[in-house]
């Protein structure tokens, strides 16, 4: 699996590239401003990009309109964002056009190898890495405004934040301490409530979700 990776500290972008190479991923490029991800990304063709939102020359938002700009020219580009705050507006910008694997974590939120490991892997797959930070944060911005996200009960809404993450039924049932059963209910009852039409498929209805909450903005 090819990587394109975007950090402008060395030492961490330095101690990314070891770790992914430690699990078997093929470092296409290892890059540390906005413009070389622009360029690697357009040349490079990569399974996945693992991108820092603050990027060279200009220290804001560099390395997600660089994201963003490539998920334009290849829709459904695979991309895990790593930064150090919730950028609320990019967040729902990334999320919105529903189509491809998408992540985004928080640096110092990330404990262990496994843990940004298999949020690698989510994104690269079609699926979604979300901290939950992240998806409170999106969630209390839909809450309270007369829109359909008000209909859902306490016990849905942390479904949704846990489906948000990118949790399968089984994994949601195991942490919430409920039969799968129970989870199916009430995953029926969310997407009666928000409109949305069931898919079988879970990352596409994470996306579907999730690009539902970001209407209105």
């Amino acid at each position: 699996m090819r990587v394109v990776l975007a950090e402008d500290l060395f030492l961490l972008r330095d101690g990314l590239v070891r770790m992914l190479e430690a699990f078997d991923f093929e470092i296409a490029a290892a890059v540390e401003s906005g413009p070389e991800l622009t360029r690697a990304l357009a040349e490079l063709n990569p399974d996945v990009a693992v991108v820092d939102v603050r990027l060279p020359p200009s220290h804001t938002d560099e390395g997600l309109q660089c994201a963003l700009a490539a998920r334009r020219a290849r829709p459904g580009l695979p991309v895990l964002v790593l930064s150090q705050h919730v950028e609320q507006l990019y967040a729902r910008e990334l999320l919105a056009d529903g189509v491809g694997g998408v992540g985004y974590l928080l640096k110092d939120r990330v404990f262990d190898a496994e843990q940004f490991i298999d949020a690698v892997r989510r994104v690269a797959a079609g699926g979604t890495a979300m901290d939950p930070q992240v998806i409170q944060q999106l969630l209390a911005r839909r809450q309270g405004d007369g829109r359909p996200l008000g209909r859902l009960t306490p016990r849905e809404l942390e479904v949704l934040e846990l489906m948000a993450q990118g949790r399968s039924n089984a994994a949601i049932a195991g942490q919430l301490v409920v039969t799968e059963r129970a989870i199916a209910k009430h995953t029926s009852n969310i997407f009666q409530k928000l409109d949305l039409d069931v898919s079988g498929d879970d990352n596409r209805r994470v996306l579907a979700v999730l690009a539902y909450l970001d209407q209105g903005r």
